[in-house]
């Protein structure tokens, strides 16, 4: 079961760095190459957050890709809802039409339960969130270098 798909990986990937450099275009070239990304598999993927006014594009040597949204408005749950459809814990045939044993079937609303429960938590993610996650993670790893630095030269 995969709860995160390739797809909405690099989309969250993506805003991140768009929010990094809020007020700034990015190239889906910078971004590609930043994140390890096939560039034109990127590329569709900034096209549809376009369609969901998540980001905005400007054409030209100055031009790219920007956050239309402040990224504490970008809710990952919105992001899988996007680029793989609702959260399903299950394939389970219930949902498509009327099981045998649905009567019966002691794991379907449990299956429900959990996934409300995965819904909520990914409601409470957003890009803000995990920017300002990255940047404490990010500023720690420059205090650890400073300290390792220091240390060595002691």
């Amino acid at each position: 079961m995969k709860v995160l798909t390739k797809k909405t990986d690099y989309a969250i990937r993506a805003l991140l760095m768009l929010g990094a450099k809020r007020g700034s275009y990015l190239s889906a070239k910078a971004i590609a190459v930043e994140q390890q990304m096939p560039y034109q598999f990127l590329r569709g993927l900034l096209q549809e957050m376009i369609r969901h006014n998540l980001i905005v594009s400007k054409e030209g040597v100055k031009g790219g890709f920007m956050l239309e949204r402040d990224p504490d408005e970008i809710r990952v749950r919105q992001l899988i809802e996007i680029f793989q459809g609702a959260v399903q814990v299950s394939e389970c045939v219930f949902r498509k039409q009327i099981c045998a044993n649905r009567s019966r079937c002691v794991l379907r609303h449990e299956i429900m339960r959990i996934e409300e429960v995965v819904n909520s938590e990914f409601e409470q993610v957003t890009i803000g969130k995990l920017l300002r996650k990255l940047n404490a993670g990010s500023n720690m790893m420059s205090a650890l270098k400073k300290e390792d630095k220091t240390l060595q030269e002691g």
